[in-house]
C-alpha cells in the first residue's frame, strides 16, 4: 500500500485535528483535511496500528476550510485547528469528547453541548518560550511537536504580548552580553525558557527568566532590558533551573524586582498566583467552566476538591456547601489557596498539601463523608488508587473535570465498577486553536439507567 495515490473522502478527524479517511477498510490519516474534503493522497507510512498518509491535491474543498494568518502554523506545534473555521473547531472537539466517551469509557451519556470561547486569539494568560542557540546565536520559539528542535518564532497569535516582549528582550540581552543560551544536550549554557503570567482582570504581569544559573554582575541590566521592554510587568524573576529534565520552572526562586506574584479575579473571588501554582490560562472560560462545575456539585454539608491548586474551585463551591476541603501536591499552591482564602474572608475551607490518592485515603480515614468530590486531575488522569479512595468516601455526588478526553473516558470506567455513572456532560473550549478541550461531568452512585 506504501507510495500508492488513492481518492478519498474525508469521514472525521483524530485527536489531534487531522483528517480520517478509510481505505481498505483501515483508518488512514491525513494531515490537515477536513471532514467531507475530497483529496487524492498518497500513502507514506503503514504499521500495524495505523497508515498515514500526505495530501497530495484537494479535489473538493471544505467550505469550513479557511487560510492561516501564522506562519508558523504547521511548523511549531502550538496550534493544530488553523486550517479550519471557529465553528468547524468547536464541532471537531465535542465530537471528540464523545468519541472518547463511547468507544474507549463505552458510556451511554454522552455531552450534549461545547461552549465556544468569546476570544480565539491573544487568549492565554501564560506564555512561555523555549531559547535556544541557532547559527551560533541565540533565539526564542517552540519545539517542533514530538521533537527539541527549535522553531524560531517572534510573533505568536494565541500568546499575550508580554511574554513575545519579554523574550525578544532576553534574547536580545543575550546577544548584547555575549551569552549563550541554554543547550539541552551538553547542561552548558545559561538561559532555558521566559515564562511570562498576565491577570485579566488587574493589571499584574510577572516576568520570569528561566536559566541554569545566575547573571552575576550583569543581572541589573537584565533588569533594565525587561523593564524597558515591558513596562507593564509588576515583577521580574529569575528561577535557577539546574535539571537536565524538561520541566520549565523547578528550583530556586529570585524576585529581581517587584512582586513574584500575581493577582487576579475569577468567579468572583481574588486570587494570589505564585508562579509555580496552577492557574487556568484562559480565565473568562475557566469562569464559565467552574460554574458549570458548581452547578453541577449541588449543595450541602462537606465538599472535598481534589487536585485543587490555588483554590479556585474550592472557593467557588464555598458558597454553596457548609464546608470545603481541598488538597493539592504542590506545596507553594497550598499556600497560595490559604493566603487566597483568607483575602476573599472565605472561613469554611480547609487546605491540604499530598498527593490526590493519599489525601483521599486520609480523609475517609478521619470518617468523613462528603456530599460530593470534585476532582481535576491532569492530563494523565487519576490513578486507580485515587479512584478507589474517592470512592471509598460514598459520596452521592462525584465531579470531575478534564483536559483530556481519553484519561477521563478510562477513568470513568474505574468509577462505573465501583458504583458511580455518567449522568451529564458538557465541553469547553478554553484552548482555542489547538486541539485541546475541557471536559466536566457528573456521576452519581445510582443504578445505571435503562438505554
Amino acid at each position: 500500500m506504501k507510495n500508492r495515490i488513492f481518492t478519498a473522502r474525508i469521514e472525521g478527524y483524530t485527536s489531534e485535528a487531522d483528517g480520517v479517511c478509510r481505505i481498505g477498510g483501515r483508518a488512514v490519516f491525513v494531515p490537515r483535511a477536513l471532514s467531507g474534503e475530497l483529496w487524492r493522497i498518497r500513502i507514506v507510512k503503514v504499521s500495524s496500528s495505523a497508515v498515514y498518509a500526505r495530501g497530495e491535491e484537494l479535489l473538493e474543498p471544505s467550505p469550513e476550510r479557511r487560510d492561516s494568518e501564522c506562519p508558523y502554523f504547521g511548523k511549531c506545534g502550538g496550534c493544530d485547528c488553523r486550517h479550519m473555521s471557529y465553528d468547524e473547531e468547536l464541532r471537531f472537539k465535542l465530537s471528540r469528547v464523545n468519541d472518547a466517551l463511547r468507544r474507549i469509557g463505552r458510556q451511554e451519556t454522552i455531552a450534549s453541548e461545547i461552549i465556544g470561547s468569546e476570544r480565539t486569539e491573544r487568549y492565554r494568560n501564560k506564555g512561555i518560550f523555549s531559547v535556544a542557540e541557532q547559527n551560533g546565536a541565540p533565539c526564542c520559539g517552540f519545539f517542533r511537536e514530538r521533537t527539541h528542535e527549535l522553531i524560531a518564532v517572534d510573533r505568536c497569535l494565541i500568546q499575550n504580548e508580554l511574554a513575545e516582549r519579554a523574550a525578544g528582550a532576553v534574547v536580545a540581552f543575550l546577544r548584547d552580553h555575549g551569552i549563550e543560551a541554554y543547550d539541552e544536550k551538553t547542561g552548558r549554557g545559561t538561559v532555558r525558557h521566559v515564562y511570562c503570567r498576565s491577570a485579566v482582570k488587574t493589571s499584574d504581569a510577572v516576568v520570569c527568566v528561566v536559566s541554569a544559573k545566575g547573571f552575576g554582575d550583569k543581572t541589573p541590566a537584565l533588569v533594565e532590558a525587561l523593564r524597558r521592554a515591558c513596562p507593564d510587568a509588576s515583577g521580574i524573576l529569575l528561577n535557577v533551573n539546574k535539571t537536565r529534565g524538561n520541566t520549565v520552572l523547578t528550583g530556586d526562586f529570585y524576585t529581581l524586582w517587584g512582586r513574584a506574584e500575581i493577582v487576579d479575579e475569577l468567579c468572583l473571588s481574588r486570587f494570589s498566583i505564585s508562579p509555580q501554582a496552577f492557574f487556568q490560562i484562559n480565565p473568562p472560560q475557566a469562569e464559565r467552566l467552574y460554574e458549570r462545575a458548581a452547578l453541577y456539585a449541588g449543595d450541602g454539608a462537606l465538599a472535598f476538591d481534589l487536585y485543587c491548586g490555588a483554590g479556585t474551585i474550592s472557593l467557588r463551591l464555598a458558597r454553596q456547601f457548609e464546608r470545603v476541603i481541598g488538597a493539592e501536591i504542590v506545596s507553594e499552591a497550598v499556600e497560595n489557596a490559604k493566603q487566597n482564602a483568607a483575602a476573599n474572608g472565605v472561613a469554611n475551607v480547609e487546605f491540604l498539601c499530598g498527593d490526590a490518592a493519599e489525601a483521599a485515603q486520609t480523609l475517609a480515614a478521619r470518617g468523613l463523608r462528603p456530599d460530593v468530590v470534585l476532582v481535576d486531575p491532569p492530563r494523565k488522569g487519576m490513578s486507580e488508587s485515587a479512584v478507589r479512595a474517592v470512592c471509598s468516601m460514598m459520596p452521592q455526588r462525584i465531579v470531575y473535570v478534564s483536559c483530556n478526553p481519553a484519561t477521563l473516558a478510562r477513568d470513568l470506567l474505574l468509577f462505573n465498577a465501583l458504583g458511580y455513572f455518567l449522568r451529564e456532560a458538557a465541553a469547553f473550549d478554553l484552548f482555542p486553536r489547538t486541539s485541546h478541550v475541557e471536559t466536566v461531568v457528573l456521576m452519581t452512585k445510582t443504578e445505571r439507567k435503562e438505554a
